[in-house]
């Protein structure tokens, strides 16, 4: 008999957030456990941690590395977090192209109603769909801030933090924290 699915990893939104990070889809791990990028090797959370992007919010919680049980009280420090698709998998390239598709009205709805300043998109297969969709006329999307907008939020989108993405190192993926920041306050 197969594990039942484990329940969608709620969206943690609400206005005036600085910046919403938006994953491909949950783990079954990350799921299970309620939290966002929950795996202890994925590369989210360290990177995070060593970001000036995350400075004000790890000296407000009185933590130097911020870990997945923080991912709700980030909410009250700017952060907030959801997915392209909500459906947990054990890997990404488990959900079909529809799925992900699919996914961008989701978020643009999302992004609309709670009008965060930037949705940070981690990595490609967030951002390719996303694009074709929103702005299909725009060259090929590239790592970075994006030339449009959803609603009133700017698009950023950095490397995936998995550490299947051997393309980056984690000190690539803090640069491009860094960068999401200097963004946000420039």
């Amino acid at each position: 008999m197969a594990a039942p699915n484990p329940p969608a990893l709620p969206d943690l939104l609400r206005d005036g957030l600085d910046i919403v990070f938006v994953g491909i889809n949950p783990s079954v791990f990350s799921a299970s456990q309620g939290h966002y990028f929950a795996r202890k090797i994925n590369r989210f959370w360290p990177a995070f941690s060593r970001s000036v992007l995350s400075l004000a919010a790890r000296g407000a919680l009185g933590v130097e590395r911020l870990e997945p049980a923080h991912d709700r009280a980030l909410q009250d420090h700017g952060f907030g977090f959801t997915d392209l698709a909500k459906r947990a998998s054990p890997r990404a390239s488990d959900l079909a192209h529809a799925e992900l598709a699919g996914g961008v009205a989701a978020l643009a709805r999302k992004l609309k109603r709670h009008r965060p300043r930037f949705a940070c998109l981690h990595g490609m297969t967030v951002a390719r769909p996303v694009q074709r969709v929103l702005a299909p006329d725009l060259p090929e999307v590239g790592l970075g801030l994006q030339p449009y907008v959803i609603g009133a939020t700017r698009i950023f989108v950095v490397p995936n933090p998995s550490p299947a993405n051997a393309h980056f190192t984690p000190a690539d993926q803090i640069r491009w924290y860094d960068a999401l920041a200097a963004a946000r306050d420039g």
